[in-house]
């Protein structure tokens, strides 16, 4: 074993536990087993024969702790030290000791708010401050105040921010142990950007094993990069004595077992990891550290309501936690790939889970618990509020959580299998509507990285192409699966573990496995599970595609599902303004309406065609944006017509009502009252179209088109909007015409209502000797005084003036354009004419 560092502190711990309920413990990166705290701490008084809790945030580590305490005690796991792991548990009655997953405590919380018979949870790890972890830390924290105040809480971490625990602790005090650890060189070797890191991985581990000794622990982000450098160093010559294996957690526990082991003597290993070996397992016997300095993490996105997998720049606090995996046993060596300057630009911490990850598990969890906000609750970080408003309402659309917000007796089934609630609800549904064997095929799949593997390119997102895969692996034959051995590389380790994960869930559902296999149910199986991923092809181009939720996708290349009318989206990159598909399913418009006919809407549509200048009625079948019918209304509904009728006539302006020389003039003379008096119509422009609904709507009943309001009378129109009494004081006040002493009836222009205008020829004015008058001669007419061409040649309000002033300098302009015209000397005195030119 490696030395124990913790064992120093362990009598202080004893005594703080004794008169603190909550304690932090910090280590410092690198040091040894934690596990040894559990064991120290069971024979103390304050348990009274409650059993410890140890928070574990990987299977692995969970296992692995369980098994080394039992080691130490002489025992077997299930004995005074066990464990609990999803579909795997090693208890026994005299379990004393329980190493559980951290969402195995939010499990036994939810059946057991005050957690009888512990007196103990240890969380260890804590710095990597995963979900489960956060959401279990905020409820034992609200156990231990309402329900046990003497439960225990001791919190465990190599780099976390241990001031941070002991403010939400309201001040609990903060053990530190120093450790004892062997010094580690670093060695910075700096990466250009063009080089592909396994390339730069491969180069350091072939300069390590030549020059350093022990066993080797690269860190990879992923699975992937784990592969591709192990299938490059299968074809470099490292000496007969040195092995590579893989870490990762989807390797079955037996090969995870097999890295962590001690080498045998005379041999070394070269151990490819992802950050699972930073801090959750103990890798014997490693003396060299290869930190290719990234990680995968998962970031989820609210817009898009979608999560992906985003490789990222490691944390100072994690590089410097990987580093001291090499000084474990004996002094090691640390290769950074990454230049020293670069080391003070890391981030200080990860951010956490919380503040990134789809919230939907977290709020299923806190609805089962009664709880709906979570600011009822103590967190380090509380929950984004965006994010989990948007989790609340996936739970709703699920049927996990009912139109007030509580959990549904579905909700509390999705719970307990312990699956992400999309694939919860899938695999529930999916067994009922008897495609059990299909959906526990799928949820298992989803669950597992992508299997198929094409070379130089993305495989075919078709889902049921990996289906095919797996029911081979389970010696299904069909056709279609061996064509696809031989178009991709397949995963067949992820396949198996696909096909075992699949038969644990169709025990636990008691699925009947000898159903056939219906390959068409993939389809509305992911739309039970994606319900707002469902996507309809757009116009144009084959593989564009509008999501429910109004995003665009896309598959790139030609695919089968390219052609699609409707697919369901399971994996995307959720990227603007068009989002890659990487897998998908195909479903009928028929499935979508007998499975989520409750979602889909009908609507009718009233709408005005700037083209065609007519109402149009539609009702179409939509779910979400998506439009699934379409189709004219027979008999829309009279009031809607008219009211869209009235905005399109608002739209197109004044000039689309039916106005006629008469209803101008009529116009005219009200205005010209309104003006005068505030209690006549206003009939301007702007006001009718404001008032449309007033004087127009009544008359417009059942109308759809333009053309039909334009047969209308707008002059009785506008006659309807005054009273008797105005209708006949309208004569009196505002008369349409005058008659001048020349006999002549001349219209008057009221277009001004300030100022109504009598346009007359000069020579019909002969005689009058004072202007005319409207509204009871209150107002007089503005005298717009013609030539016999009808050109003005005089503007006046003052008939009388003009006579005696400017009427001689008109009169000799008259005489030289118009000689055959008589123009006399005394206008007074003159005869009035109508005629243009003068008698011969």
């Amino acid at each position: 074993m490696s030395d124990l560092p913790i064992e120093p502190i362990l009598p202080s711990l004893r005594e703080t536990l004794r008169a603190q309920t909550r304690v932090v413990l910090q280590a410092p990166p690198g040091a040894g087993k934690t596990t040894r705290v559990p064991l120290a701490l069971l024979g103390e008084p304050w348990l009274k024969g409650g059993r410890i809790l140890m928070l574990e945030p990987r299977r692995i580590a969970t296992r692995g702790a369980a098994r080394w305490m039992a080691a130490t005690l002489g025992e077997r796991v299930g004995e005074t030290v066990g464990y609990r792991v999803r579909m795997d548990t090693q208890v026994g009655p005299a379990t004393r000791i329980e190493v559980v997953t951290e969402g195995i405590l939010t499990r036994m919380l939810q059946t057991d708010p005050a957690l009888e018979g512990v007196g103990l949870i240890i969380f260890d790890e804590f710095h990597e401050r995963n979900l489960n972890s956060d959401l279990g830390l905020a409820l034992a924290l609200q156990s231990q105040v309402l329900l046990r105040e003497e439960l225990r809480l001791l919190v465990m971490s190599a780099t976390l921010d241990g001031a941070a625990v002991a403010a939400l602790f309201g001040g609990a005090p903060v053990l530190t142990s120093e450790g004892r650890s062997y010094p580690v060189e670093t060695r910075y070797v700096g990466r250009r950007s063009e080089i592909r890191v396994e390339s730069a991985v491969v180069s350091a581990i072939r300069d390590a094993v030549a020059r350093e000794d022990g066993d080797v622990l690269v860190f990879l982000p992923g699975a992937g990069e784990i592969r591709r450098v192990g299938e490059m160093l299968a074809d470099v010559h490292l000496p007969p004595q040195v092995r590579v294996v893989p870490l990762h957690g989807t390797l079955p526990y037996e090969e995870q077992e097999d890295a962590i082991a001690p080498s045998k003597s005379g041999q070394r290993k070269i151990v490819l990891s992802t950050s699972i070996a930073e801090t959750s397992v103990t890798i014997e016997g490693v003396r060299v550290v290869i930190d290719s300095g990234l990680t995968r993490v998962p970031r989820f996105s609210p817009q898009s309501g979608m999560t992906r997998l985003e490789t990222i720049r490691v944390s100072r606090a994690a590089a410097d936690q990987r580093c001291g995996r090499a000084g474990r046993v004996a002094p090691g060596v640390c290769y950074r790939l990454w230049g020293e300057q670069e080391q003070q630009q890391l981030v200080p911490y990860r951010t956490p889970e919380i503040m990134e990850a789809d919230l939907a598990p977290l709020a299923l969890e806190l609805a089962i618990a009664g709880i709906s906000d979570p600011a009822a609750l103590q967190w380090l970080d509380a929950p984004p509020v965006g994010a989990y408003a948007q989790a609340r309402e996936l739970l709703g659309h699920l049927g996990a959580l009912d139109a007030s917000g509580r959990v549904t007796a579905h909700g509390r089934q999705m719970a307990e299998l312990a699956m992400h609630p999309r694939l919860a609800h899938m695999v529930l549904e999916g067994t009922r509507l008897g495609h059990g064997v299909v959906a526990c095929h799928l949820a298992a799949l989803l669950e597992e990285r992508d299997i198929l593997f094409a070379e130089g390119g993305v495989a075919d997102a078709d889902i049921r192409l990996r289906l095919d895969a797996v029911l081979q692996t389970e010696h299904r034959q069909s056709a279609a699966a061996a064509a696809l051995f031989q178009r991709y590389r397949v995963d067949r380790q992820a396949c198996r573990r696909i096909a075992e994960g699949a038969r644990r869930w169709q025990r636990q559902l008691r699925v009947r496995t000898e159903t056939p296999i219906d390959m068409d149910a993939c389809g509305i199986l992911l739309a039970l599970a994606y319900p707002d991923r469902i996507a309809q092809r757009r116009p144009g181009p084959p593989g564009r595609f509008l999501l429910r939720n109004g995003r665009g996708a896309v598959l790139k290349d030609a695919q089968p599902l390219s052609n699609a009318p409707y697919v369901v989206v399971a994996d995307l990159d959720g990227k603007l303004p068009e989002s890659r598909i990487f897998l998908a399913a195909d479903v009928s418009i028929t499935d979508i309406e007998a499975h989520l006919g409750s979602e889909i809407e009908t609507q009718t549509t009233v709408t005005w065609s700037d083209d065609t200048r007519t109402v149009q009625a539609r009702v179409q079948e939509r779910l979400g944006v998506l439009v699934l019918k379409d189709g004219p209304v027979r008999e829309p509904d009279p009031e809607q017509v008219g009211t869209v009728l009235l905005e399109g006539i608002r739209r197109i302006g004044s000039t689309a009502l039916p106005w006629s020389e008469a209803a101008r003039q009529l116009q005219a003379r009200l205005q010209f009252m309104h003006v005068r008096d505030p209690d006549w119509p206003d009939v301007s422009d702007d006001a009718l179209l404001t008032t449309l609904e007033t004087w127009l709507r009544p008359h417009i009943y059942g109308v759809t088109r333009l053309t039909d309001v334009q047969r209308l009378g707008l002059t009785d129109l506008l006659f309807q909007m005054v009273s008797w009494e105005q209708r006949a004081a309208l004569e009196e006040r505002a008369p349409t015409h005058v008659v001048v002493p020349s006999g002549s009836r001349i219209p008057i222009d009221y277009t001004t209502p300030e100022a109504p205008v009598l346009a007359v020829r000069l020579q019909e004015m002969f005689g009058l000797q004072n202007t005319p008058c409207v509204d009871r001669g209150s107002v007089p007419l503005t005298l717009h005084l013609l030539s016999p061409a009808r050109r003005p040649v005089q503007v006046t309000q003052d008939l009388a003036g003009f006579w005696r002033t400017s009427y001689f300098e008109v009169r000799k302009d008259l005489r030289g354009r118009y000689p055959k015209h008589s123009w006399p000397e005394d206008p007074l005195q003159a005869m009035p004419t109508s005629r243009v030119k003068p008698r011969e």
